[in-house]
């Protein structure tokens, strides 16, 4: 899933809450008839959309010794929906880029979408461009993800990949393996039509570098990213998001693993196709 002063300065600083909108594909942005300064702007507010993952990558990157406040988020009380639970319906049986696709057209189709597009937009592969357009292609309707290629290429530079501890094709060093997981605790529909929802995805995200002389180790963050889906070509496909910090979970007294144990937990562990 979600970064930074480097991409954009305000909506990366760590205020908790980012709220970022992608060209509507109904709208004027598409049509060509009127393309003034809002056009411009919303083009940089898509940029930010998408890249949202990489709020936690930006602050892994610019760590510094500051704590944040309390984490808490402002609608976090607001949200209605029944808690997550198996349904026992099994969520799709298709896959595209490697990403689950082909949902039901109901409520529990869209939770299962945006459970599992935020997983594949917080992953290692949007850290490599030929997977990055895979996934962007997958997620995003059409309209969106043709706007967003040149963007996500500049977003994703090879200042910021150096940063991040990777080469210019987004590859970790030779003994380290690169980490960049989304893991979704649960979902909920905040807004539900016939061809709109909007679904919040709670989750905890890993992002570090291991590896015997790696600097920066992986770190856990703990965000909601929600979601507004259209349903589109006969699957849920994102139009708009939102990144906002926790809620988080009182730190237990466990063990801090080694880098050593991260990276095999990490090749020896697979991710989930994740339902309602």
């Amino acid at each position: 899933m979600s970064a930074g002063d480097e991409h954009g300065g305000g909506p990366y600083g760590g205020t908790g809450q980012t709220r970022t909108r992608l060209p509507d594909p109904h709208g004027d942005v598409y049509g060509g008839a009127r393309r003034g300064r809002a056009s411009s702007s919303r083009s940089l507010v898509t940029v930010v959309g998408v890249v949202v993952l990489l709020i936690a990558a930006i602050a892994f990157a610019n760590r510094g010794g500051s704590d944040s406040a309390d984490g808490s988020t402002a609608g976090a009380d607001k949200a209605t929906g029944s808690p997550t639970a198996a349904s026992g319906e099994q969520p799709v049986r298709t896959k595209a880029a490697g990403i689950p696709t082909g949902f039901a057209h109901d409520e529990q189709g869209a939770q299962s979408a945006a459970a599992n597009y935020a997983v594949a937009l917080g992953s290692t592969g949007m850290f490599r461009k030929e997977s990055r357009d895979s996934i962007v292609g997958t997620v995003y309707t059409a309209a969106a993800a043709a706007g967003l290629q040149a963007p996500l290429d500049k977003a994703y530079s090879a200042d910021f990949l150096s940063r991040m501890g990777l080469d210019a094709d987004g590859n970790p060093p030779d003994g380290s393996t690169f980490v960049s997981r989304v893991v979704p605790v649960g979902t909920t529909v905040r807004e539900y039509r016939d061809s709109t929802a909007e679904v919040a995805v709670w989750y905890m995200s890993l992002i570090g570098m291991s590896g015997e002389r790696t600097t920066d180790p992986v770190t856990t963050a703990w965000k909601t990213w929600t979601f507004d889906l259209r349903w589109s070509d006969g699957d849920w496909k994102v139009t708009a998001d939102t990144q906002e910090d926790g809620p988080v979970p009182v730190p237990g007294d466990d063990r801090a693993a080694t880098s050593e144990e991260i990276g095999k937990a990490v090749e020896e562990y697979g991710g989930f196709t994740y339902a309602r």
